[in-house]
């Protein structure tokens, strides 16, 4: 068994919560910040500021509604791996 498997399953959502919020801000507000502004010479200023405060927004976003987002997975996966009737 893996080191990570033997953390709590709550530091482990909280972990993947900050990770996955995190990567998507960087590359949610690169993609926003550009498309908005354009790339020049102040594009990278204005896409720290963009992805802080996204991130900001994200993570706990992420640390609330991914419970509900597992719950509704696992709905579709059992309805999809249903053999027919």
């Amino acid at each position: 068994m893996s080191k990570t498997a033997h953390l709590g399953g709550r530091r482990r959502n909280l972990v993947f919560a900050f990770v996955m919020s995190g990567l998507m801000s960087l590359l949610m507000s690169a993609v926003v910040t550009l498309i908005n502004t354009g790339l020049d010479a102040g594009f990278p200023q204005r896409w720290l500021h963009a992805f802080i405060v996204a991130w900001a927004v994200a993570f706990p976003l992420v640390s609330v509604i991914a419970p509900l987002a597992h719950r509704i997975t696992d709905a579709v996966m059992a309805r999809l791996t249903k053999p027919p009737q």
